[in-house]
């Protein structure tokens, strides 16, 4: 199966947007201004501005432009913004000739639906990492973001280390897949949701209750999804609102439960979710996960890299 793909450093880049509406045009005008001064040459599709309720045009014009994005010359695909929208279009979209195609997809958030359906349907890799708007076009662009985006799209960053206190211990390898928590739950049950055993689950969210929290975990527990891994990472979950009727629970308490519940290594800290720093990953590629003294170590870059789903 196809292997996590790599770009020279100064890559082109081919915006897209497949889910939400642009707020904030004069966003994205700086975002391409930025890359471009990273040495990127840019293109935008032609429906990447276009708004039609909600969405960044209709579903019929959003699957056009992925396609369109197939066959244009940039090897780098990324998505302006996240959202919601990709979920419509899914069946619409030619995932053989996405992952024929050869082109490295990038996105977060909504854009979990396309990791996943990409891995699942045609077992072809992609990135969860930044996006266009929210990473590139905020008033600072994050410098590590920033490494971590150029390092990883060119194959150069061997290993992400990051801390990762309380980190149950675990030295294992397999498929790297997950993504938005809400997402990843909305493909259970579809043809989406790419079958893995012995993974490596990396999850995050954002304006979720850690009640709501748990409460997909466990309906991915109840769906032998969390126990078939090998380990579970988590990345950052914010943007939520602790009430006094919570008592104490609250996130920590959340993990406690997985732990106790599930009973397969969950690590904490992984730098990556709706937040400014952000690493880069791999949905489908094969990699190598080690906890000791409070870090974790994320083996990004193995020579036989190959996606994997089923059995």
């Amino acid at each position: 199966m196809p292997s996590s793909r790599t770009a020279p450093r100064r890559a082109g880049i081919y915006l897209i947007s497949p889910s939400s509406a642009i707020a904030d045009a004069a966003a994205l005008d700086l975002a391409i201004q930025r890359l471009r001064a990273l040495g990127h040459p840019v293109a935008q599709d032609r429906a990447a501005r276009l708004v039609h309720q909600r969405f960044a045009g209709t579903d019929r014009q959003r699957v056009a432009g992925v396609h369109r994005a197939l066959k244009q010359k940039h090897p780098v695909v990324m998505a302006t913004r996240g959202g919601y929208g990709l979920s419509r279009i899914l069946p619409a979209i030619d995932w053989r000739a996405v992952a024929d195609s050869g082109k490295i997809f990038v996105g977060l958030s909504d854009f979990t639906a396309f990791n996943l359906a990409l891995l699942a349907r045609a077992g072809a890799c992609s990135y969860s990492g930044p996006t266009a708007v929210f990473d590139f076009g905020a008033p600072e662009v994050d410098e590590l973001t920033r490494d971590l985006f150029q390092e990883t799209l060119s194959g150069e960053l061997q290993v992400l280390s990051f801390e990762a206190p309380g980190a149950d211990a675990v030295d294992a390898r397999g498929v790297l897949w997950g993504g938005n928590l809400a997402m990843v739950v909305s493909l259970l049950g579809t043809p989406y949701f790419p079958q893995i055993e012995g993974g490596i689950l990396f999850l995050e969210d954002v304006c979720e209750h850690p009640f709501r929290i748990e409460r997909m975990l466990t309906q991915l527990w109840h769906a032998g999804v969390l126990q078939k891994q090998r380990a579970i990472v988590l990345g950052q979950f914010t943007g939520y609102r602790l009430v006094p009727h919570d008592n104490g629970f609250d996130l920590a308490a959340v993990v406690h439960w997985l732990r106790r519940a599930v009973r397969v290594p969950v690590v904490t800290g992984l730098p990556y979710g709706h937040v400014r720093v952000k690493a880069m990953l791999p949905v489908g590629a094969i990699v190598g996960l080690a906890t000791e003294d409070g870090m974790a170590h994320l083996l990004l870059n193995e020579h036989d890299h190959a996606a994997h789903h089923g059995d």
